[in-house]
């Protein structure tokens, strides 16, 4: 039985936001201790607050402080929290309806079990230790029998507020590749390029996805191409990237699409051996393999004149 190529991936990246005046004072209270909602026009108040009166669309800028104690409204046990969860070990998703407040907040809620659990119960806020405007500054939810607390009446105007958050997005998950795509992997590990020829329109895909994009049909000829291209667009980078050490290359640097002879799809890789202000269309290249790697490294010229952009100016 042929081996079953797998691997793991992480997509991972920083997303950076600016704060508009009504999430900006949420997330400094949270720092500060104090919860804020929002109140609508009708007279509800809205926790977490938001901009916009999800009813109305009526735009909304009248905080109100609420209370850190509250009242779960639904939850669900998670058994087996995850890197990046609020806690370590087992909690409850809760969603906890804050007293002043109209709508729910969802967060974790510290429990010794599922048991432990109930629609209804009432919780308060368990701030961190170490707060910085963020959703994070709730540790928590937890147990609480004690008598409600009453909010202080906070406007909403702070000094030194949070005007601006960073949310790191990542995604952690298990890749295994086709028919199709396994064949072109391992023909690569053999520093060759292999696509597949669609059975009615005639055209070579590379990489290979085991059907024709065009005319829906599968594929299973293999037809092996290049090893040399022709540059058909590109870009320059010149933002380096972080957290990522197959991409820790000095900028500015090209990334281009590659009409590999014989493909009649560009595929993308980046481009070295000539000034990335030299880089152009037409630009014949051939791959750089180093030592022990199932993939080229990257593209440099092969000395060829260009190509005449009649023969790449389909696969743009």
């Amino acid at each position: 039985m042929p081996e079953v190529l797998k691997a793991p991936l992480v997509v991972e990246f920083p997303f950076t936001r600016s704060l508009g005046p009504v999430q900006s004072a949420f997330l400094t209270g949270l720092r500060e201790r104090v919860v804020l909602g929002v109140r609508t026009h009708d007279g509800r108040t809205l926790v977490p607050p938001v901009e916009y009166d999800p009813v109305t669309a009526d735009e909304l800028c009248d905080l109100v402080e609420v209370a850190p104690t509250g009242t779960v409204t639904t939850w669900a046990w998670n058994p087996a929290p995850r890197r990046g969860q609020p806690l370590g070990t087992p909690f409850a998703w809760a969603l906890v309806r804050l007293d002043g407040a109209d709508t729910a907040l969802l967060h974790a809620l510290d429990a010794t079990g599922p048991d432990a659990v109930r629609t209804g119960m009432r919780v308060r806020v368990r701030w961190a230790e170490e707060r910085t405007g963020a959703i994070t500054d709730i540790a928590c939810f937890e147990p609480y029998d004690g008598e409600g607390e009453r909010p202080g009446g906070h406007t909403g105007a702070f000094q030194d507020p949070v005007t601006g958050i960073v949310a790191h997005a990542r995604l952690d998950y298990s890749y295994s590749p086709g028919r199709a795509q396994a064949a072109y992997i391992k023909a690569l590990s053999d520093r060759r390029t292999v696509g597949e020829r669609c059975p009615s329109c005639r055209k070579v895909y590379v990489p290979p996805r085991g059907a024709c994009p065009t005319c829906g049909v599968g594929t299973a000829e293999q037809v092996e191409v290049g090893p040399r291209g022709t540059v058909t667009t590109f870009c320059i980078v010149n933002i380096k990237a972080t957290h990522t050490a197959n991409l820790d290359i000095e900028v500015p640097y090209v990334y281009a699409h590659i009409a590999l002879d014989g493909a009649d799809l560009a595929l993308h890789a980046r481009i070295g051996g000539i000034p990335y202000d030299q880089v152009r269309m037409g630009l014949r290249v051939e791959p750089v393999w180093t030592e022990g790697a199932r993939h080229p490294d990257h593209y440099r010229p092969t000395g060829e004149p260009d190509a005449d952009y009649d023969t790449y100016k389909e696969l743009l």
